[in-house]
């Protein structure tokens, strides 16, 4: 249990300073170009989140997320006490990934983010980014698969959802803790994690008709 606990504290921190560290860096050098901050956020961002399920997996099942670790719960794969240590270390790493990556920046280490984020589109883009993960985490059949399923996936929400795909509440909490590219105003989270749980019940269904659908064949 301690192991796994502090692997979900680990690569929640890990991917939260990847997410944040490359937005920072990416903006730097891309000289006012969004796009190219964009690509440099989502490429950092998919490798790391490729290596950190693959390193972890093992461990914890790389969840890194309290949506992926509830629809665990309820398919059976985590216990009660397992799920609320899992979610209590995610929140806690993402939000200490964000203060590393100010850190490693020279940035002051906790900020309140002032970037816009919020509106329907947002809203159903987290919804459908979301779905998109839990389908696609929990019809991996291995970690080996889900490291670069997840990853690709990750990867190509970033640019065909205009929220840029966060599909996890505690990275939302932790990105509301940073004044850069990728950030979102404090104001602004709940809407996004009310789209994410909204996205992971969406997801639950699509698993369970394409579970059927699989019997069925």
């Amino acid at each position: 249990m301690r192991r796994a606990v502090t692997a979900e504290f680990l690569g929640a921190m890990l991917l939260t300073a990847a997410v944040v560290g490359s937005g920072i860096m990416g903006e730097r050098l891309a000289g006012g170009n969004a796009a190219i901050a964009l690509l440099a956020n989502t490429g950092a961002t998919v490798a790391a989140l490729a290596t950190l399920i693959a390193l972890f997996g093992p461990a914890s099942g790389a969840h890194f997320n309290p949506v992926v670790t509830l629809v665990a719960l309820w398919r059976g794969e985590t216990r009660p006490d397992q799920t609320i240590a899992f979610i209590f270390a995610q929140f806690a790493g993402c939000c200490a990934g964000a203060v590393l990556a100010h850190a490693m920046f020279e940035l002051p280490l906790i900020q309140a983010s002032t970037h816009v984020r919020t509106g329907f589109a947002q809203w159903l883009s987290e919804s459908v980014a979301t779905a998109g993960l839990i389908v696609v985490a929990f019809s991996s059949p291995t970690i080996t698969a889900a490291a670069w399923r997840v990853s690709a996936w990750i990867g190509a929400a970033y640019w065909f959802t205009a929220s840029t795909s966060f599909a996890n509440p505690a990275i939302t909490l932790g990105r509301s803790l940073t004044d850069t590219f990728a950030g979102i105003r404090p104001a602004d989270a709940p809407g996004f994690i009310a789209a994410q749980l909204a996205g992971a019940v969406l997801g639950v269904m699509l698993l369970r008709l394409l579970a059927e659908q699989k019997a069925a064949a």
